[in-house]
């Protein structure tokens, strides 16, 4: 399995340098974390001068290990993005900011709103200030989130599906992406948002399910627990391989149109029993049983959700193309493989 795995990932990483980032300066926010220290190192395979920007908050998944083996060749600033002095010296000098910052918990997000409030909506619009005094030729991408839907009206959800968020970390998400679309209109600066959805695979944190409950049904069958599924875990998920999401990221990052505008990311849509089956099937043993929803959790449950992306298909040419099984396949390896940098 491992073997496998190595040489498929080995493969990908195999190909030619891409003109357009290659010596390019690159500013990664959030890029000690999930996604964004996996984009840090395509960039970086690519040629691009990567600078990553991370607060190292405890429990918000931020991890040095993440940009290993490739740490001495990029370089890492611990800030907050919420200190504006430090935003307006690290703006400057960088053509492409992936913008990735932010809180991801739906839970979190109603037991600390002033928090969420304050690192997805003002340090957003702070942020894009800076940008617009300091470097307003770059080029900004936003990451969005299926959450700014809340309970889908009709599926599959395209971009112009109403937004009616069941949580406040939805609706900051929502109000961030605005601010940046608006600065395209208003300033000219070239901004897009990504709403993505449930992504999976390495370098996610593993210590709590509050920023992404797939990896933590790989962690629980990793340690030999059950799994603990919240009602009859029929209710389906739209899924993306982290690879699937880097890529997205890479080919806007890159592109010459489609600015100023918002764009779904989906993949699989499957549910999460499924999900957990297939998971327990692929690495050999484990177990699963259904409890009761706690009501907080209840109450911002959004149900099925999957998201139609055939407008970010014919914008950029982007298509999810890692397969489910293959997906968990990775997650299970990296994980088996570095467990003590996550658990």
């Amino acid at each position: 399995m491992v073997k496998k795995s190595e040489a498929k990932a080995k493969s990908r990483l195999n190909r030619n340098k891409d003109k357009f980032y290659a010596g390019k300066k690159v500013l990664i926010t959030g890029g000690l974390g999930f996604i964004g220290s996996t984009l840090a190192l395509r960039l970086l395979d690519q040629g691009a001068d990567v600078v990553v920007v991370d607060a190292l908050i405890p429990g918000y998944g931020g991890n040095r290990f993440n940009i290993h083996p490739h740490a001495s060749e990029i370089k890492v600033v611990i800030a907050d993005i919420r200190d504006e002095k430090q935003m307006d010296r690290l703006v400057g000098n960088h053509k492409i900011i992936f913008n990735l910052a932010g809180t991801l918990s739906h839970v979190d997000s109603m037991t600390d709103p002033m928090t969420d409030l304050e690192i997805n909506c003002r340090a957003q619009l702070s942020l894009l200030e800076s940008v617009r005094k300091y470097n307003p030729q770059v080029r900004i991408i936003y990451a969005g989130t299926r959450n700014q839907y809340g309970k889908a009206q009709y599926l599959p959800v395209d971009e112009n599906h109403p937004q009616e968020p069941t949580d406040i970390n939805g609706i900051n998400s929502g109000a961030a992406e605005k601010y940046h679309l608006m600065y395209f209109k208003v300033y000219g600066i070239k901004a897009i948002s990504l709403r993505m959805t449930n992504t999976y695979g390495p370098r996610h944190q593993m210590r709590h399910a509050r920023q992404g409950v797939l990896n933590y049904f790989i962690r629980q069958i990793i340690n030999g627990e059950t799994v603990k599924l919240f009602g009859n875990g029929k209710q389906i998920r739209d899924v993306n391989y982290i690879d699937d999401v880097v890529e997205a990221l890479y080919l806007t990052g890159k592109s010459n149109n489609g600015w100023g505008e918002a764009y779904n990311l989906g993949g699989t849509p499957v549910s999460l029993k499924d999900f957990i089956n297939l998971a327990i099937k692929i690495y050999g043993r484990g177990k699963i049983k259904e409890v009761s929803f706690p009501p907080d959790r209840q109450k911002i449950e959004i149900g099925d959700y999957i998201a139609s992306w055939k407008k970010i298909h014919q914008t950029f040419r982007w298509q999810p193309k890692v397969n489910l099984e293959e997906g968990i396949r990775h997650s299970f390896d990296y994980y088996t493989r570095y467990k003590k940098y996550y658990w």
